[in-house]
């Protein structure tokens, strides 16, 4: 059959879906990038947030319009949505076939094969689109209950398992645990998750070297809490063990670490990182707050104090280092002390990049007990606050590069200029940080995956421009 894959929300995700499409291809089947001709859609949706929430619900209600206008026979829910909320929207998308949660990953062939397209009268008649409520468990509910569903998930996949890379050929998102057992009262992953299981350094190292052999040339090593990893196992230092592991696999140029947790980085992590030559000199630490009354209620093990620290150690360890965050504005308690709190840190610690989230209140998290007091308004005004101020900090830094050196890798054509190419620094990853466009080349010579020393002669804000030397 034709398959049509949809796949939303973070990396982590974005694996699952990759997984999924190794299994479908090798079951035999082919694959689509055009929704009117598939006979299958899949959508592998996320849950972490309203908005994530809105754009799978409507990604849904868009695909389930192809079962009335195109070749589409059956439609498949996977992923964190289909996690917390199977049974509603079984319920209230009659269009839907088959849901999948994070855990059943391994059963997609299987839901491809089984069951009748939904007739005609379970289909909505008019033209205009439903919108599920986001609310989808009543308030009163209280926290998220899995009715009829399987257990809390314990899918990992393997070195083994079937995966079709979706990034470009160059780089690769490398899942090397799953789940967290951390209890931040805003977060509801642990309960779309389960519980942190770690991935064997024999499995990862295996799955790095087939990656490499394929082109691969930069590893993304993702999960929930990547410095936990192998303390399920009770491995101690089993995080710097695989990278320095896997800094030996000849052909690999960069290895990038996401999603570090402050609590967790250990000195033998950081000797790692800065005595490993592959490893970027790049530290992803969502850190959430910086007011220690937020950080608190927000049920995060740190202080203002602690992360000074630590932030000083990891600037000392690695010079150079790039330093990225994210926090959360919002939340419910805090004032205006604790949001100038958040400020005074973002000013005085110079992060290189920074996003910032609004709280999203959400059920099923300790959270939602509490009210959510911040209007919403204001809450957008501080993160458009803590934004300018970042642009600001990110400008100075970018224009101080002007007339460096830099090695970049090349990342392709960039979509709005047939004579730029775009690239990143070792400081910057994929999707999600500001990028190096090069000028006064040639494209054509210009392949993706090829590393380039470059001279900077330009900044725009966040993106720099630089001329290949």
């Amino acid at each position: 059959m034709k398959i049509g894959f949809l796949s939303l929300g973070c990396p982590k995700n974005l694996v699952d879906s990759e997984v999924m499409l190794g299994l479908v291809q090798q079951a035999g089947h082919s694959l689509t990038t055009d929704p009117h001709e598939a006979e299958v859609l899949i959508v592998n949706t996320c849950a972490f947030i309203d908005r994530a929430k809105q754009e799978s619900v409507d990604s849904v209600l868009e695909m389930a319009e192809h079962k009335k206008t195109g070749a589409c026979r059956r439609l498949i829910v996977t992923g964190c949505l289909a996690e917390r909320y199977r049974d509603q929207l079984r319920e209230q998308i009659p269009e839907i076939d088959a849901v999948l949660g994070t855990g059943e990953v391994p059963q997609i062939v299987e839901a491809i094969g089984r069951g009748d397209r939904v007739s005609a009268s379970k289909r909505r008649s008019g033209t205009s689109t439903p919108i599920i409520p986001l609310t989808l468990v009543p308030p009163e509910a209280g926290p998220v209950a899995r009715s009829q569903g399987p257990a809390l998930p314990t899918y990992l996949y393997g070195a083994d398992t079937p995966r079709l890379l979706t990034t470009p050929g160059h780089f690769a998102y490398m899942k090397i645990a799953e789940g967290c057992d951390y209890a931040c009262s805003f977060c509801i992953i642990p309960t779309l998750r389960g519980h942190y299981r770690s991935r064997p350094s024999e499995s990862i190292v295996s799955e790095a070297r087939r990656l490499v052999s394929s082109g691969v040339r930069e590893l993304i090593l993702i999960s929930q809490d990547t410095t936990f990893y192998g303390v399920d196992r009770r491995e101690r230092g089993a995080l710097a063990r695989l990278l320095r592991e896997l800094n030996a696999v000849d052909g690999l140029e960069w290895i990038r670490l996401l999603y570090l947790y402050p609590t967790t980085i250990t000195d033998e992590t950081l000797a790692a990182m800065a005595d490993c030559d592959k490893v970027c000199r790049y530290v992803d630490l969502p850190l959430q707050h910086a007011a220690d009354g937020m950080l608190k209620a927000m049920k995060r093990p740190g202080t203002r104090k602690s992360y000074d620290q630590l932030l000083a150690r990891i600037r000392t360890r690695l010079p150079g280092v790039t330093l990225r965050t994210t926090f959360i504005v919002g939340f419910p308690g805090e004032t205006e002390d604790d949001f100038g709190e958040l400020c005074d840190f973002v000013r005085e610690t110079r992060f290189d990049h920074v996003g910032v989230f609004t709280y999203s209140h959400e059920e099923g998290t300790t959270a939602y007990d509490l009210p959510d007091d911040v209007p919403g308004r204001e809450k957008q005004r501080r993160r458009d606050r803590v934004m300018t101020m970042q642009k600001g900090i990110v400008r100075q830094a970018q224009e101080a590069r002007i007339g460096h050196q830099v090695r970049v890798l090349v990342d392709g054509p960039a979509p709005d200029h047939e004579l730029v190419v775009r690239a990143r620094l070792e400081g910057q990853a994929p999707e999600i940080d500001p990028l190096v466009y090069l000028t006064e080349c040639d494209p054509a010579q210009m392949s993706p995956g090829l590393f380039v020393d470059a001279e900077v002669v330009g900044a725009h804000d966040y993106d720099l421009i630089a001329k290949p030397l």
